[in-house]
């Protein structure tokens, strides 16, 4: 009887997501485009208004599957993007043609490029195909590395995090060696990162991975926990302890259960702007 109640329960859930993924997007597989206004005294004048699409756990193919790679593109294309960051988690844990996911990638032309960190998925083959994708893309691979972004003779740094997960190895943050008059982004696969190590230097930090809990309740509590610190680092814009934010998105494709429910996947749009 339980096991009946069970399944029943995930059959609702299943219809329930999907219904309300079909009737509220406008974006054919991709639930809504996030957009997030940050403020820095210390953002250069000429990156006042500067906008970044931010896109992470593609999950490629689970729920998010070759007929939603329109959306996709639709949804990048309306955040009018300076600059493409991308999360980690490309391959889903059935496997995935990624060519047809970085051929779409491809497709939107930021005009500062395109970058990218890695996931907890991208192991053994899965990061070797990965990394090769971005080369044929041309997507810039940032592991434990800072590259700068031009803008005339002013610039922001953006830092990207290798294997999160893996503190003996990748628990010095590089932002340490910048200079705290910097504007620094940093891009990381796990929110936990901004946490559990010293990330100084930072002005704003990027991660996915948690999947906004993928069913959750009043986009605060959720059953499936991806983020040792359970809700606290759920979705959206937080804080570390030290007060640095992170933006934390539901991501694109699903893990462990093909299924959302009040957790609609996202392109995140950052404008940032100079000002208290």
């Amino acid at each position: 009887m339980k096991k009946i109640i069970y399944l029943v329960f995930w059959a609702a859930m299943i219809l329930l997501s999907s219904c309300a993924t079909a009737s509220l997007s406008k974006y054919h597989g991709i639930g809504r485009v996030k957009k997030y206004d940050i403020y820095s005294t210390q953002l250069p004048d000429s990156f006042d208004g500067f906008r970044i699409a931010f896109a992470s756990d593609f999950h490629y193919e689970s729920r998010f599957g070759k007929k939603r790679l329109s959306g996709l593109l639709k949804a990048l294309q309306a955040t009018d993007a300076d600059l493409l960051l991308l999360g980690g988690d490309y391959r889903g844990r059935n496997g995935g043609n990624l060519s047809e996911l970085f051929d779409v990638l491809q497709q939107f032309h930021a005009p500062y490029g395109a970058y990218g960190v890695m996931g907890n998925h991208e192991n053994n083959a899965n990061y070797e195909i990965v990394r090769q994708e971005m080369q044929r893309t041309g997507i810039h691979l940032l592991e434990h590395q800072v590259d700068t972004i031009w803008k005339g003779n002013q610039y922001i740094l953006l830092c990207g995090i290798r294997n999160p997960f893996d503190l003996t190895k990748n628990g010095v943050s590089p932002t340490l060696f910048l200079r705290p008059e910097d504007y620094v982004i940093m891009l990381t696969h796990t929110p936990d990162y901004v946490e559990d190590v010293d990330v100084s230097n930072t002005d704003l930090a990027l991660a996915g991975h948690t999947h906004g809990g993928q069913v959750s309740l009043f986009h605060k509590y959720a059953f499936a926990h991806f983020s040792k610190y359970g809700n606290r680092f759920l979705t959206g814009l937080k804080y570390n302890s030290k007060g640095i934010p992170v933006i934390i998105s539901n991501g694109i494709g699903t893990s462990r259960k093909d299924i959302r429910l009040f957790t609609p996947s996202e392109i995140v749009q950052i404008v940032l702007h100079k000002g208290r």
